[in-house]
């Protein structure tokens, strides 16, 4: 946009009382205006309505406390600076220069006769623009924490297992298609029940979106464990739906532990000050979702090994001590029918004949007190076999040859079982068992 020359204030010829036409008064302003204090000023304002052709237009504005505009100006840059300036200020701040920003520009006058007033702008200070948005940040972060809201949902009580996942995300976005073939893929072959709540993960609807999902994910609360939201990387200004304070509140106040794996790892965004658990990427949320899985596995397994190994001493110490009644019991009867005939002899040589009557009877209802003695002896052995038998079943079906059975398999390093492929190193000689047969593998 070059001034047109024009005649200087001294060659304007007019009379005294001629009136002057508007190119001419014009001309009188823009005159006005071309001073060095006017020139090359550092100024701060926001942008507005910025257009990127070949040269790039805008306005800048300054609004009061109210969200009043008490001052506006037409802004250009030129061609031959924009490129370079909006590769500066895009590398410094993560987003391209565009409309909504606080800025700090360098600015000179610019008065056409034609064209009006405009503010060329020669220089921008990205740092001030950064600053700002790390400002407001900190201003929602101190607005939470004074409502008492921003730790509401890291002190809920992460489930053990998440085994039902609400998720919200776009369906076509590639990060979606990361986290779900990272769950459905697994090495352990665990199963998670999941489904996905779409939402614009970018842009001015975004906000409005993920808090309708969560109202939705809400009212069927008692059907999932914890939700994730997840956004793939990309540029820094399409995470700047993320710094909502409205959104922010409602993650911090929902009932269930709410994961955020948005952009990549150097992103943050407020979500993250909010959220019960904040991974890099939707597949580090993956991952995260199956360690904790696979680690209760772990000690499951565990257990159930010592469980089996203790079952299997009771149940040796009970078969020993049952042949050793089995032993001992007939000797001890024998020994006690022996004695109580001796005494009945005893007794049948010191009683008068007239006491036979009754020897007899005590004979007869000592020969009944040794039948059911027998009986109850039979009795206890057949209860302890009974016992034992049901042990016996109890051991057998939490054995890891039930388990085997069962369609599951152990995998040995030495003589130390596998938990974890963290465990294993290349070159490593490793058994995996079946209910029938075995294999050994090298980890390469």
């Amino acid at each position: 946009m070059e001034r047109e020359p024009v005649c200087a204030p001294s060659e304007i010829m007019m009379e005294t009382n001629s009136p002057l036409t508007l190119l001419e008064y014009n001309s009188l302003i823009a005159d006005i205006l071309d001073r060095d204090e006017l020139r090359e000023v550092w100024i701060t304002a926001e942008t507005a309505d910025v257009s990127r052709r070949n040269h790039c237009y805008l306005e800048l504005i300054q609004k009061d406390d109210l969200g009043r505009t008490v001052a506006r100006a037409r802004g250009a840059i030129w061609a031959n600076q924009f490129y370079r300036l909006d590769a500066k200020f895009t590398h410094a701040t993560g987003q391209p220069f565009g409309s909504g920003m606080k800025v700090m520009v360098k600015v000179s006058a610019n008065f056409h006769p034609q064209y009006g007033l405009s503010l060329i702008i020669t220089d921008i200070n990205p740092e001030f623009t950064l600053g700002d948005k790390l400002r407001r940040r900190q201003e929602m972060i101190d607005r939470l924490t004074r409502e008492g809201i921003i730790d509401m949902n890291r002190q809920l009580d992460m489930p053990e297992v998440i085994q039902r996942i609400a998720v919200i995300s776009s369906e076509s976005a590639a990060g979606y298609g990361d986290f779900m073939h990272q769950l459905e893929n697994n090495s352990a072959g665990l199963k998670f029940v999941t489904r996905c709540f779409t939402s614009p993960m970018q842009g001015e609807t975004a906000p409005a979106g993920i808090i309708a999902a969560l109202d939705l994910i809400a009212s069927e609360e008692e059907n999932w464990d914890a939700v994730v939201i997840i956004r793939g990387g990309g540029a820094s200004d399409d995470l700047s739906c993320f710094e909502d304070y409205d959104l922010a509140a409602n993650i911090a106040q929902f009932p269930l532990p709410v994961i955020i794996g948005i952009g990549h790892e150097r992103d943050i965004t407020l979500l993250d000050y909010v959220a019960a658990m904040r991974v890099k990427t939707p597949t580090a949320a993956a991952e995260w979702i199956i360690e904790r899985a696979e680690n209760i596995l772990a000690a499951i397994n565990t257990l159930g090994l010592r469980i089996s190994s203790s079952v299997k001493d009771m149940l040796h110490r009970s078969v020993l001590l049952l042949d050793r009644s089995d032993a001992e019991l007939p000797l001890l009867l024998r020994g006690t029918l022996m004695a109580a005939d001796r005494h009945m002899e005893k007794i049948a040589m010191a009683v008068p004949s007239e006491g036979k009557a009754s020897v007899e009877r005590a004979s007869m209802k000592l020969q009944g007190d040794s039948q059911m003695l027998r009986i109850a002896l039979d009795n206890i052995l057949s209860a302890q076999r009974d016992r034992l038998k049901s042990q016996k079943q109890l051991v057998e079906a939490y054995s890891p040859a039930s388990v085997l059975r069962r369609g599951y398999s152990y995998t040995l390093c030495g003589s130390s079982i596998v938990t974890s492929s963290k465990e294993l190193q290349p070159g490593d000689v490793i058994t995996t068992h079946f209910a029938s047969g075995k294999i050994k593998s090298v980890v390469k």
